[in-house]
């Protein structure tokens, strides 16, 4: 990766409206369901996940039927550690009030089994149980429970009544399981005995200490958000190893003394210029809710761009819409992006495009849009700084396409060893 002088965002205007947009819409969700925003120690994201609308995925999942007097369980693996924890809840896409009739917070033992004297009951503004309004989001109340960096952290929701069509993320590559009945207190796992691969509802773990936080020593946190589409969210990874590029970025910057939050705000599918029903809303609409808006951010990487120029090389249905993008509206969508981040004061760095040859979303076109965004993305300079995915992942004897040693087997997604060289193909100087 290679550093870049940051662009004036004098630009800015539009991303601040957008932005601006964002928080007041949560700050109305907070309010309307009976509290007002509050404040309270400083907190760092520690694990975050993209909210969707309820939709048909690669694997079945819960959200469209939703839940019915049942609990919930989710595992999830923080970055970051403290001594205390909350959750953020979204029903972004619900047409109707969420009600948690209930929920906790534990150390995970193994699979849907919790750790013995770990588990917390969280509440609400002091509230056991809360109603979350329709397209709204909420923070619980800090629960004392200390954690380290790449703890997994279970994550107990009681849905007494109808929740209607789930808010999920769909390719969570981790375990969620569900009970019939009230189950949230329970440290074992027997009454768990359904399980998908998506998770709902929950958009994050966010943790405080009493020490005080690392920094860049300008009142920004250091927290890194990896924002994108399928790369991003870690298809075709070892489900429930944490094999993401995230998890091997975190994992290195442990490694070699620079331990920081990495927060994944990857969607599948997932198109910088147009919403889609399967895949997201768009990535210039999505970025302040998703990345920059979270707690202790500083710095986010931006690898996005293969859907917008691949999906229109298919026929396969969900990839609409599939419009012909150009490099240079591709480009222009990168430019909001950036804007938006300097808006936020956050780092903006850029990803070339992995090499595409062989995949369902290579052709001639696509070839050469890429090939055009990512000599910007290198040359540029708009960009705070980039990291060259393209060169680091590309096979020596076809360039074209990702290196047999990191090839997931579709020829446009890494398996756990491509997602690692991605990760190691950050300069960590630049971050």
């Amino acid at each position: 990766m290679l550093s870049r002088t940051r662009k004036s965002a004098v630009a800015a205007t539009a991303a601040l409206a957008l932005t601006a947009g964002l928080a007041v819409t949560g700050a109305r969700a907070a309010s309307s369901a009976g509290h007002e925003p509050r404040k309270e120690a400083a907190w760092t994201a520690a694990w975050a996940a993209s909210p969707q609308r309820a939709s048909t995925g690669f694997k079945p999942n819960w959200s469209e039927d939703g839940f019915s007097g049942q609990t919930l369980r989710q595992v999830v693996r923080v970055t970051e550690g403290g001594d205390r924890a909350r959750i953020r809840l979204s029903n972004a896409y619900g047409t109707s009030p969420l009600h948690i009739a209930g929920a906790t917070i534990a150390r995970t033992k193994k699979g849907a089994a919790v750790e013995e004297g770990s588990m917390r009951r969280l509440t609400f503004e002091g509230r056991r149980s809360v109603s979350i309004p329709a397209h709204g989001q909420l923070s619980s109340d800090k629960a004392g429970l200390d954690l380290k960096a790449f703890d997994s952290v279970t994550v107990t929701l009681h849905l007494a009544r109808t929740t209607g069509p789930a808010t999920f993320h769909s390719q969570a590559f981790a375990t969620s399981y569900r009970a019939e009945g009230e189950h949230t207190g329970d440290t074992g796992a027997s009454a768990f005995d359904a399980s998908t691969e998506s998770w709902y509802f929950l958009s994050g773990v966010d943790v405080g200490s009493a020490k005080p936080r690392r920094g860049d020593g300008n009142g920004k946190g250091d927290g890194i958000v990896l924002f994108g589409d399928s790369i991003t969210d870690g298809f075709a990874s070892t489900t429930d190893r944490n094999r993401r590029w995230s998890d091997a970025l975190a994992e290195r910057l442990a490694d070699e003394g620079s331990p920081r939050p990495v927060l994944n705000a990857g969607i599948g599918g997932n198109l910088v210029l147009n919403d889609s029903a399967w895949y997201g809303e768009r990535g210039t609409a999505r970025i302040g809710r998703d990345a920059l808006s979270l707690p202790g951010v500083g710095t986010v990487i931006v690898l996005s761009g293969l859907n917008d120029i691949g999906f229109s090389e298919s026929d396969t249905p969900t990839y609409k819409p599939a419009p012909k993008v150009s490099a240079a509206e591709l480009i222009e969508g990168h430019r909001a992006l950036i804007r938006a981040a300097h808006a936020k004061g956050v780092k903006a760095v850029g990803a070339t495009l992995l090499p595409l040859g062989g995949s369902d979303h290579y052709g001639e076109r696509a070839a050469a849009v890429s090939e055009e965004f990512n000599a910007w993305v290198r040359s540029s300079g708009e960009y705070d700084a980039y990291v060259d995915f393209d060169k680091a992942l590309a096979d020596p004897a076809d360039p074209e396409r990702i290196a047999p040693e990191y090839d997931s087997g579709d020829h446009l997604h890494p398996n756990d060893a491509g997602y690692r060289a991605m990760a190691a193909a950050v300069d960590l100087a630049v971050l």
